[in-house]
């Protein structure tokens, strides 16, 4: 039990379907040969592709952010290739691959330290045993200058964490409120 290898995650996403589109080794040049922030399979782990969707805070029209009371004004729709995400704000996006988490494993996802060294931090955040679904993915542009996304290239990695025992209520068994999520999903009670 503990991280897994890039033999276990290979093998869990051909036996188990855990993550589709599913790259079997790192992924660092494009198709047409051009350099790419690295996706697919590492040592221990997998680094997921960021889409072409992103959800761009903006100040226009002076909404508060309120997790209770989510106002879709704070942000907005952006499909393309090249995000910008202005200075000190902050973006929502997805992953390119959905994700099928066995019971008996936790995921940690953290954001690829080539973006953490130019300012942009992916939030920490677990996938829960039996969770599913496209990640929703948290971007923050701390620098004072407008910063890059790229899309349809790396953005986190995934760490997987094999329990040595299978959890009593996961979250498909509570009924998760995020469940089965595709596209990006704001805040939900």
């Amino acid at each position: 039990m503990g991280i897994h290898s890039d033999q276990w995650i290979r093998r869990m996403a051909k036996e188990h379907k855990m993550i589709e589109p599913f790259e079997e080794s790192q992924v660092r040049y494009s198709a047409d040969g051009a350099k790419t922030i690295s996706y697919g399979v590492s040592s221990y782990g997998y680094d997921l592709r960021v889409s072409d969707h992103f959800k761009v805070f903006t100040n226009v029209y002076n909404t508060v952010v309120d997790p209770k009371h989510f106002d879709e004004k704070s942000f907005v729709d952006i499909q393309t290739q090249v995000c910008i995400i202005p200075p000190n704000s902050f973006a929502l996006a997805r992953s390119v691959e959905y994700f099928r988490i066995p019971r008996n494993v936790l995921t940690i996802c953290l954001g690829k330290s080539t973006y953490a060294r130019c300012g942009i931090i992916v939030n920490v955040t677990p996938f829960e045993p039996e969770w599913e679904g496209q990640v929703t993915l948290e971007i923050s542009n701390t620098t004072p200058l407008p910063a890059k996304i790229y899309a349809n290239e790396g953005l986190a990695q995934v760490l997987f964490i094999e329990a040595a025992e299978v959890c009593q209520t996961s979250y498909r068994d509570r009924q998760g409120k995020y469940m089965g999520q595709t596209g990006i999903t704001i805040p939900r009670l």
